[in-house]
Formats: structure tokens, sequence, C-alpha cells
């Protein structure tokens, strides 16, 4: 969706990038994330000096594990949330976007990056709606609730589980939550942090997390196929609402 004020010429249009719903979900997100690494860090490294000292802080071990469980209950929310967006905004639209979905033009940008940050082309790959980067991101997310969420509830319900699977699964799992959180830390805090945050594009911060939007600087640096197909399609309407005699947003 872009603003009105790009429509009538203004250079510093904001181009609507995440929709208020897309923002809650990742607000959801990013904060049970965070506080499930801050609290599940410590139980699994509960012999070090600095694990003891962060369950200290939480008033002993009940209380942050307590805030663990609420933290993986607002993250289990977030993605039945948006599982329940990818089927309802549609319907409501009448919109159906599966820019998200991996094509082949993403392999072919990681080998045309590759070539880039080595000096080999002085052409970097220009990305779409989502890049490969941000599409890694994604699909990440329901590998990690798969793993994370499934192993997680397993150790919840010991009992409950048991009735389902053998007991090697479940001891699994136990495993499969540790490994897979400290993955996900490290994906998250190395990967996903500088690409949105500490790169030099974006640092300290990009604020599109908060209100969603981006400039037409950022576009043309981030998404520049996504804004030339938008302009286009905004000279074809301007040309039509010429013809029929009505004036275009913004004038």
């Amino acid at each position: 969706m872009v603003s009105q004020r790009r429509l009538s010429g203004d250079t510093k249009a904001t181009f609507q990038r995440f929709n208020i719903h897309q923002r809650i979900q990742h607000i959801m997100m990013f904060t049970s994330f965070i506080t499930l690494a801050v609290t599940g860090l410590p139980i699994k490294y509960n012999h070090s000096g600095w694990a003891k000292a962060v369950t200290g802080m939480f008033g002993g071990f009940d209380n942050m594990f307590s805030v663990h469980l609420i933290a993986a209950v607002v993250m289990l929310a977030s993605s039945v949330y948006h599982l329940f967006y990818l089927v309802l905004y549609p319907l409501a639209t009448k919109k159906l976007s599966l820019a998200a979905l991996p094509t082949l033009k993403d392999v072919r940008d990681v080998f045309q990056n590759m070539q880039y940050l080595l000096g080999l082309t002085k052409e970097p790959p220009k990305f779409d709606r989502y890049s490969y980067k941000e599409k890694f991101d994604y699909w990440a997310v329901f590998w990690g609730m798969v793993i994370m969420g499934g192993s997680g509830l397993m150790m919840w319900f010991p009992d409950m589980a048991a009735a389902f699977f053998p007991r090697w699964v479940i001891d699994s799992a136990r495993y499969a939550h540790s490994d897979e959180a400290m993955l996900a830390i490290l994906a998250i805090f190395v990967w996903h942090f500088y690409n949105v945050h500490f790169s030099p594009n974006f640092f300290p911060m990009s604020w599109v997390w908060f209100h969603g939007r981006m400039s037409r600087e950022e576009m043309q640096h981030e998404h520049p196929l996504e804004l030339e197909r938008i302009m286009k399609s905004d000279g074809h309407r301007r040309e039509a609402q010429a013809g029929t005699g009505e004036k275009p947003l913004g004038v």
C-alpha cells in the first residue's frame, strides 16, 4: 500500500511495508523470544555462575521458569495469530500474496550477492517484496516453532505426551528443545540483527517493525523491483484517472 503523498510527487513519500496485524505479530514474537532466551539459557547452563546470578534476579528458579512458560504461551499465541491471519486476511481483502515463497530467483540472488561481496561483479542483486534473507528468516520461524514448540509442550505435559509417543521421543525432546534454542538464538542475534539493525544501512536500528513504513530511498535500496512495480502501477492508474477526468489522489 502506498501513501497518498507519494502519488502527489512528494520525494519524502513513504510506503507501507507491514500493516498493524503484522507488526503486532512481530512484537509478540520478538518480545517472547528474547524473554525465552533470557530465562532459558540459565536453565541450560545452570551450573554456571552467571546463570545463578540471572536466576537470582528473578527471585529464584520457580519464578524464572514461570516467566519462561508465560513467554512460551505468548510465542505460541503469536504463531496461531499468524496462521489465522494467513487464512483470513486474503479472504477479507480478496488478495492472495505468494511473495514469501522461495523461487529460483532467490537462488540466483544468493550467488550474485556472493559475487558482489567478493568484488567479482559491480551489480548487487535487485530484490522484490522479500529478499532471500528475509524469506530465510520467515521460514526458519516455522521450522523453529515445530521443533521448539512441539518439544516444549512434550516437556510441559509429559503425561499427555506419553499417551501418544514412546519414551525415547519424549527424552529426545529435551535435547531437541535445547539445541534448537541455541541455533535460534545465534540466528537471531547474529544473522537477523545484523541484516535489519546493525548493518550500515540501518544502524543503529530499522524502525520498520514499529511504524511499518519505508522511505523511497530505503525502498530503492532494499526492494527496487517492488518500487518499480508500484511506480509503474500508479502511473497506469493516473493515466486511467486522467482519461475519465478524475484527479489522482493527493492532487
